[in-house]
């Protein structure tokens, strides 16, 4: 893009990757950090890799720092429609806010791709409705890193203290450690489980949520039965 804009669009091209000292792009594994964070008595650090740090310049001449943070919807062309994405999911956004403190930037744009078609041919206007890229735009403050960096502290003094927190079934689908949180359950939080588990099946929250809940308690049931898994 930054080679080609101005020759396709006309006009310079209002963006360009960050560089590293050694001329690479400020994107992925070239951007890879690990920043330390001293907060409340606690130590620990942030690391990671982004998926872009942008300089873009603005029609006064002024150069803006954005991150770009790029994700692929699949499962279906209405998961980037109007009606079913009228925000950016707040996992990703709190993703972005993580960034925003390691890279010392404060503005963010999160970018939805979404790789599944409803059909070849589309009616008039349908498309419209559910675009295959949908953007937003993040304005992070520092409040915004304070309440992200205080769940860490609370995350840390956990693990400090010995109390592990409350299993969050969100993040079920990447956590590595499934098979030991099951196994360690007492039976008052397995029940709490059951009862989180039944309560977003009956929400309105999206299928592919409520099968993340279904799946994640068939997988401590199985374990905690001693069945493969």
């Amino acid at each position: 893009m930054e080679k080609h804009f101005e020759k396709k669009v006309g006009r310079p091209c209002p963006f360009r990757f960050e560089r590293n000292p050694d001329g690479t792009p400020m994107f992925e594994d070239f951007a890879k950090r690990n920043h330390k964070i001293e907060r409340a008595g606690k130590t620990f650090h942030l690391f990671g890799t982004c998926d872009g740090i942008m300089r873009y310049v603005t029609v006064d001449g002024e150069v803006l720092r954005v991150g770009l943070e790029i994700k692929s919807k699949q499962t279906s062309a209405a998961r980037t429609s109007f009606y079913s994405l009228k925000k950016p999911d707040e996992k990703h956004v709190k993703q972005c806010v993580a960034y925003a403190e390691m890279y010392g930037v404060d503005l963010y744009v999160i970018l939805y791709v979404n790789a599944s078609k409803k059909a070849w041919e589309y009616d008039e206007g349908e498309f419209e409705k559910s675009p295959d890229i949908r953007a937003f735009g993040l304005e992070i403050g520092r409040e915004d890193i304070d309440v992200l960096l205080d769940r860490f502290v609370e995350i840390q003094n956990s693990i400090d203290d010995g109390k592990p927190m409350a299993v969050d079934l969100n993040g079920w689908t990447f956590n590595g450690y499934k098979t030991a949180i099951a196994q360690s359950l007492t039976a008052a939080e397995l029940e709490a489980i059951r009862d989180k588990v039944s309560r977003v099946k009956r929400s309105n929250v999206f299928d592919s949520t409520k099968r993340q809940y279904a799946g994640a308690l068939e997988f401590i049931e199985k374990v905690r039965k001693g069945e493969a898994v």
